[in-house]
């Protein structure tokens, strides 16, 4: 169910000049941050939650899934390109598949890895403060990615849907507003973090079995949605 040629593709399509431009400049925000708050703060386990929390995880997780979620599959379709890849002896689950694969992993890579390091200079990992939140981008970056990736299929408006409810719901509502917190796969990656960490400086309002659950039912239904949907384009592009 992975097709190298595919993935090759969607990476080159992902990683070009101007989409890897975008693509780091959240993550090196964060280390900025993380350095400027270390030298006037000291280390400060508080302070450290407070900005993976805020920032990694609400902000950067998300917008960057949208990146490389949407990415991986809406350009294609948008430009009609898709349709040679279709006509190809490939099998579209496995193209969905594959490009979720790579979706996963570039957001992965531009938001797990500097969250570690942020975390490190922000407290040294203190109360596995780093390590909590790593695993909860991972985590996060695995749902927002099947989620954009479904959103890339379904609509020609991806990239701005996908960030208004990064923005709008997960950032603002999902934090601030507690009904919403239960639909949140924020506060879902925040339950790993919480267990992780130990009670204390990281909190979810969601229980981990829920989060686990939600995450995976999440995960997998965006996955086989779309590649229902991807059965469904024509070779002349058309739905």
């Amino acid at each position: 169910m992975y097709n190298p040629t595919v993935a090759r593709l969607t990476y080159r399509g992902l990683l070009g000049r101007r989409r890897a431009a975008i693509l780091f400049v959240l993550p090196a925000l964060l280390i900025v941050i993380a350095a400027a708050v270390r030298a006037l703060n000291g280390a400060d386990d508080q302070v450290a939650s407070d900005v993976l929390g805020g920032f990694a995880l609400a902000t950067m997780v998300p917008l960057i899934g949208v990146i490389a979620g949407t990415g991986a599959i809406g350009p294609e379709i948008d430009d009609g390109s898709i349709v040679y890849l279709l006509s190809k002896p490939v099998k579209r689950p496995t193209i969905i598949l594959t490009k979720l694969f790579v979706a996963v992993g570039v957001t992965m890579a531009f938001s797990a890895v500097p969250t570690f390091i942020a975390g490190y200079v922000l407290n040294g990992n203190g109360q596995q403060i780093a390590v909590a939140y790593t695993v909860a981008a991972l985590v996060a970056s695995i749902a927002y990615s099947a989620l954009f990736l479904l959103l890339g299929t379904v609509s020609r408006h991806a990239v701005v849907i996908g960030l208004v409810y990064a923005l709008v719901w997960e950032a603002l509502f999902g934090s601030l507003v507690p009904g919403a917190r239960t639909l949140s796969v924020q506060q879902w990656s925040l339950a790993l973090a919480q267990k992780i960490s130990g009670e204390g400086f990281i909190s979810s309002d969601v229980g981990l079995p829920v989060a686990v659950v939600l995450l995976v039912a999440v995960t997998g239904l965006a996955t086989w949605y779309a590649g229902q949907k991807l059965r469904t384009l024509t070779l002349a592009g058309g739905e």
